[in-house]
């Protein structure tokens, strides 16, 4: 694990290394680019093959995370660059959505394996469901996570519905807006801001939930609708926001809305119909052990492997991994850059 440099100066600093890595003749069997936006351009100067790992597109992300100029150079290294600096590279992402959007980008979807994301088993513990109707969010405290609109949901609710509280997991640099917001609206006595949790308590605070929001501007595909449902926690979540169209089964495991407005009536719904909540949930519960770190793991180090002994790219999913395993089971050694 080597860390160097910063938001921006990770990225000439994973290049510098990579090539020094190469002139001392120690260069690794195979490099997986992370291009969270933007690429780290490994395959200019690594001089071993490249798996290029997207979670999402960008595209509505840029304007909030920078703006102005830079937002719109993001985009064009995203969207015009990237796809034709690694035309040749095996992609891997963790939707089908993604899959779809990398391709409306002009990445050959023959190029693009489907990998979706895992979950730790459930920590062993007694049912702990709490009396009083209970909201989470999980995730990071950033602009694009949209913590807001779950603040307005319980801002919109808690007049109908007697006792209602929300719990935010997670923190960031937005935390402190996101406060002041929640006094703006007068629910700072009805809302927790727990930081970031130990996995067991994490997994507290889910199970005591009733429902998860998931009003994320975008997500890869979305880890704590899974985490959520091995609880028999529905999500409630925006049918716009990528991945989350995926992770979210709308009627079955949850709700996918298309606005505010929506974002409020399902979830008041859920709420209110005991009968659907616990019938999404069970869903919810049954469809989360089918996502395993486990099973995740030999698909990428599969795809990983391919790449190492120079196989053309593929386009598995889960349901297709049996092009993923080399004959006589053929190691390697990875770089994952972060």
């Amino acid at each position: 694990m080597i860390r160097a440099g910063g938001r921006f100066g990770v990225y000439p600093a994973a290049l510098a290394g990579l090539l020094t890595d190469r002139v001392l003749r120690r260069a690794p069997d195979v490099v997986l680019d992370v291009q969270n936006g933007v690429p780290f351009f490994a395959r200019l100067v690594a001089g071993r093959p490249t798996v290029v790992l997207v979670h999402h597109v960008h595209r509505e992300q840029w304007d909030v995370a920078l703006g102005g100029v830079r937002a719109r150079f993001g985009w064009w290294v995203e969207s015009w660059i990237a796809p034709r600096l690694h035309r040749a590279c095996q992609y891997v992402t963790v939707s089908e959505v993604t899959r779809s959007e990398l391709a409306d980008l002009g990445v050959d979807p023959r190029r693009i394996a489907v990998v979706h994301n895992g979950t730790d088993p459930r920590p062993t513990m007694p049912a702990r469901r709490s009396p009083a109707p209970r909201l989470v969010v999980l995730g990071r405290l950033v602009p694009h996570k949209r913590v807001e609109h779950a603040l307005e949901v319980l801002a919109r609710l808690a007049p109908r519905i007697p006792g209602l509280e929300l719990d935010v997991v997670g923190d960031g640099w937005w935390h402190d807006p996101l406060v002041a917001h929640a006094k703006a609206l007068g629910v700072t006595d009805a809302v927790t801001f727990h930081g970031h949790l130990t996995e067991s308590a994490k997994h507290e605070v889910l199970s005591r939930a009733w429902v998860m929001l998931a009003p994320s501007l975008k997500e890869g595909w979305g880890l704590m609708v899974v985490e959520a449902g091995q609880h028999g926690v529905p999500t409630v979540a925006y049918r716009a926001a990528g991945g989350l169209a995926e992770s979210v089964q709308d009627g079955v495991t949850g709700v996918l809305v298309d606005d505010l407005d929506g974002l409020v009536g399902a979830t008041r719904d859920l709420l209110l119909r005991a009968d659907v909540r616990r019938r999404l949930g069970r869903a919810a519960s049954r469809r989360a052990t089918r996502f395993t770190w486990s099973s995740a793991t030999a698909r990428m180090l599969g795809l990983l492997r391919a790449a190492a002994v120079g196989r053309p790219p593929v386009a598995t999913t889960d349901s297709t991994n049996e092009t993923l395993a080399l004959p006589g089971g053929a190691a390697a050694d990875l770089t994952y850059s972060e």
